[in-house]
């Protein structure tokens, strides 16, 4: 991997890791508010690159197609929300603020679940990292590297909320700091792994690379819909989630087509 690509993986973990960081300077437990308005603005931003990062470059890249160049977005969306649904399944998770796990029963403790949850969450948007990428390793005209470290400072940004949101909830349970920090940062981990494994597998099958496109649009839409907005609505009636929404929306957007 050249080096610009090892540092378009690494930029979503240090979003990750900066977020997490805020264990060591504030004293409080994240409020539900801050929370709902958190989860809005990373729903915003993951639509937002599910749309221009991925969708739309998965159907200029079928476009010999025709009027049928839909049709591998269309394939691939719908294997990654079924992915998704398989993982929900699967994994042992628990989200923030809920009671009852999910996925196989297990002895996992609530920490180590509640850090899975998040790294279920993070999983689609590593993928998106790394299809991005590999298509602009495979030479596609579609996707710049100005375009794909787009994606990569949008997905960092998001994750900042995402890791104060684990770490923040630990501490304020008596957790020390540094282990709390380790928690958020686990969390990200999976984002890297899951980007590098992306562009081997897509570097072996280029053919197929609108269709992994719009896999890592569907897992990614699958989280904001099944996590992100129930999470950003939670509590009681506000509008602050939906225009939080629109804020992180408007953000990852205007980073796409300003750098792509």
């Amino acid at each position: 991997m050249t080096f610009d690509v090892i540092r378009g993986l690494l930029i979503p973990l240090a979003g990750t890791a900066a977020g997490s960081a805020c264990v060591f300077f504030m004293k409080d437990s994240l409020s539900g508010t801050v929370q709902r308005a958190l989860a809005g603005f990373a729903a915003g931003v993951m639509v937002a690159a599910s749309v221009w990062s991925l969708l739309i470059p998965a159907m200029e890249q079928a476009s010999a197609m025709g009027q049928w160049a839909f049709l591998p977005a269309a394939a691939g969306f719908w294997l990654g929300v079924i992915f998704l649904l398989c993982l929900d399944r699967l994994v042992p998770h628990l989200h923030v603020g809920c009671d009852e796990a999910e996925g196989i029963k297990c002895s996992l403790g609530k920490n180590t679940m509640l850090t899975l949850a998040v790294a279920l969450h993070n999983l689609p948007e590593g993928m998106a990292v790394g299809v991005v990428y590999a298509g602009w390793l495979a030479g596609s005209g579609e996707i710049s590297l100005a375009g794909a470290l787009a994606l990569s400072l949008g997905i960092a940004i998001q994750n900042f909320p995402e890791g104060a949101i684990i770490s923040m909830p630990l501490r304020a349970q008596g957790m020390s700091r540094s282990r709390a920090f380790g928690y958020g940062l686990a969390s990200g981990v999976v984002e890297p792994l899951g980007a590098a494994l992306t562009i081997i597998l897509a570097g072996i099958m280029v053919p197929v690379l609108p269709y992994a496109l719009s896999f890592a649009a569907g897992a990614m839409i699958y989280v904001v819909v099944e996590e992100l907005i129930p999470e950003m609505s939670r509590g009681e009636h506000s509008n602050l989630g939906t225009l939080f929404f629109s804020a992180g929306f408007t953000v990852m957007m205007a980073l796409d087509v300003a750098l792509g």
